[in-house]
């Protein structure tokens, strides 16, 4: 029960902090830029372009919401109190993730809402929320693991950026046709924003069963391999940040 009880204070706690901080309101900015893609584009049925949209969101919002919120709370010294405070690093970080599948399901919600009211799209939305939150968790890990090596909010930035040119526009590119050829549409299913696509992809039926026990079993084993690194690295990462 204790455990209960100090996630919903934590998650409270994180909420208020990402409005505070107003990264909840640059995510429904973000949301807006979305809308306006699915409004302006030049077709009524937008099944096909909406996982993609839900693709960015997932992953380098993800990435930068857990990264953001985490240097805010070093600048302003709270993480200190984290070594007093009668919860544990894994509350700390399960509230942290789901303070981010939160924000993504709030992205979800108000794009699948206004396709639905304003355009034609045909996917399966309760898939939709489970790869969601599947690709959340997985690139909150890579969230943490970027707060951990940045010394400022620039260095942040920039590797969140490195991680989008690495790992998310070649899979982009191949999405919209740009790469094509075997060779390198077999290696990108290595990275595991190939296999965000491809779950995402596949509330279309546009993608194979194999690939979508793939993408599922990937980024769970990642994930799973991510959060053993991230709770080894905590206590060092707060205790240098707190200067003890």
């Amino acid at each position: 029960m204790s455990t209960v009880r100090n996630l919903k204070t934590l998650l409270i706690g994180e909420l208020q902090r990402l409005q505070r901080y107003h990264i909840m309101a640059a995510s429904l900015v973000v949301t807006v830029i979305w809308i306006g893609v699915l409004q302006f584009t030049d077709v009524d049925d937008v099944t096909n372009i909406f996982p993609l949209l839900l693709f960015l969101d997932a992953t380098a919002m993800s990435i930068t919401l857990i990264g953001v919120s985490m240097f805010f709370e070093r600048e302003e010294h709270t993480l200190k109190g984290l070594f007093v405070a009668p919860i544990t690093k894994e509350e700390y970080m399960i509230s942290k993730i789901i303070g981010n599948i939160v924000s993504n399901l709030q992205t979800l919600v108000i794009l699948y809402l206004y396709a639905w009211i304003f355009k034609e799209i045909n996917l399966n939305i309760f898939l939709l929320v489970l790869y969601v939150i599947i690709i959340s968790i997985f690139h909150s890990m890579i969230g943490f693991l970027l707060a951990y090596r940045s010394k400022s909010f620039t260095e942040l930035l920039t590797g969140v950026i490195k991680y989008m040119f690495i790992f998310l526009i070649p899979v982009v590119l191949e999405q919209v046709g740009v790469i094509t050829g075997d060779l390198m549409t077999n290696l990108l299913y290595v990275l595991p924003t190939k296999a965000s696509l491809l779950l995402l992809n596949s509330t279309t039926n546009g993608v194979e069963t194999w690939e979508v026990f793939y993408g599922i079993f990937y980024l769970i084993a990642l994930s799973l391999l991510l959060a053993v690194v991230i709770r080894k690295g905590f206590e060092t990462f707060v205790a240098k940040e707190s200067g003890i």
